[in-house]
């Protein structure tokens, strides 16, 4: 509670916090929220332009929102495909409306959707992709496994760095020297490139779910180590404590007293540096997604998605396809923002520094 008065009290941080609670209550709601599935495509709509929404009608009354259909044309003169819209029928947007069935939370079976049009209509609310998908709603999809990434991979590489941080540092001498040595050599490894080589070799057929595991599994693999070397180096700090030496007195065997007595004193050290360690994960997921190397399509995440923006004639004529790395830029930004406050909360040394 005292973390959060101080996080409320920092108004960068609270606005952080904000953010994230946001982006993660939608991801966690984006069958609900979305208006189409994430494997939703409507080839006839390729890159169409967000739905314009009117509340007031041609004669200037107030009326509910309604949008209008695209018709796709090709215009001679600019040798490209323009999209004019039919004004012919309006298509008012309704709240719950039937759609596409999925299962709400993973479980209780749902056909409604937070808002939509009747049958016959369209809505995009931030355009389409080449394939005619709806990028509001693959974002949403998308952001479930860019946001998540992060935290799956983190339950990997702390409990394994703690455990071998701890144990080398408790034991020291010829133990001590060779776990680091091996750390070492662990964080030599060039991250990034040994992601590209691996995801490389994955076999071809592999499903997106099959591939985001191993990713998570290769990223907690090279991230350990030297997350294990700081908890080291706390470790030979506080074993020579009265407490430490109090439970060797009663008996305790060396892994509880590892354990229970002197990676709890780390507590403050690992929440600091979970916050301050996803932002590379959703960095590292979206630069191989972006590189064809990550999640593959039609399955949706934050960096597959922002690769179709890297055309140039994308950037100048459909902007709403960067999107994606907007919001990867605020989820990052507001980590780090919110690491930073909990730093100078729990650590307040580094505040003094």
């Amino acid at each position: 509670m005292e973390l959060f008065n101080k996080i409320y009290k920092d108004k960068f941080a609270f606005g952080a916090f904000l953010v994230l609670a946001f982006l993660y209550l939608i991801i966690l709601f984006a069958d609900f929220i979305a208006p189409y599935s994430s494997l939703y495509s409507n080839r006839d709509m390729s890159y169409a332009p967000p739905s314009k929404i009117y509340t007031i009608t041609e004669d200037g009354r107030i009326s509910k929102p309604y949008t209008y259909n695209y018709i796709r044309e090709y215009e001679p003169s600019l040798m490209q495909t323009i999209y004019k819209q039919d004004r012919s029928t309006k298509y008012y947007i309704k709240p719950f409306v039937k759609g596409e069935k999925y299962k709400f939370l993973g479980i209780i079976p749902c056909d409604r959707h937070l808002f939509g049009v009747r049958e016959g209509g369209y809505i995009y609310p931030l355009g389409t992709d080449i394939n005619g998908r709806d990028v509001f709603s693959r974002l949403l999809f998308g952001g479930r496994i860019s946001m998540t990434i992060g935290f799956l991979s983190l339950f990997i590489v702390f409990p394994i760095g703690l455990l071998y941080g701890g144990i080398s540092g408790y034991f020291g001498g010829i133990i001590d020297n060779i776990m680091m040595r091996f750390a070492e050599a662990i964080m030599a490894i060039p991250s990034f490139y040994l992601l590209i080589i691996l995801a490389a070799i994955l076999p071809s057929g592999m499903t997106s779910i099959q591939r985001f595991c191993l990713i998570i599994v290769i990223l907690a693999l090279i991230g350990w180590a030297g997350f294990a070397r700081v908890i080291r180096g706390m470790v030979l700090s506080i074993k020579n404590e009265e407490f430490v030496q109090a439970a060797k007195t009663i008996g305790a065997s060396k892994l509880r007293i590892i354990t229970k007595h002197i990676l709890p004193q780390t507590t403050s050290y690992v929440i600091i540096a979970l916050t301050l360690s996803v932002p590379s994960y959703i960095l590292a997921e979206s630069g191989l997604s972006f590189l064809g190397l990550g999640i593959q399509q039609p399955d949706a995440s934050w960096g597959n998605m922002l690769k179709e923006a890297q055309e140039f004639t994308n950037i100048l004529y459909r902007p709403w396809l960067l999107i994606p790395g907007l919001l990867i830029f605020t989820a990052v930004l507001s980590f780090n923002l919110l690491g930073d406050a909990i730093r100078d909360f729990l650590d307040p040394k580094s505040k003094i520094r």
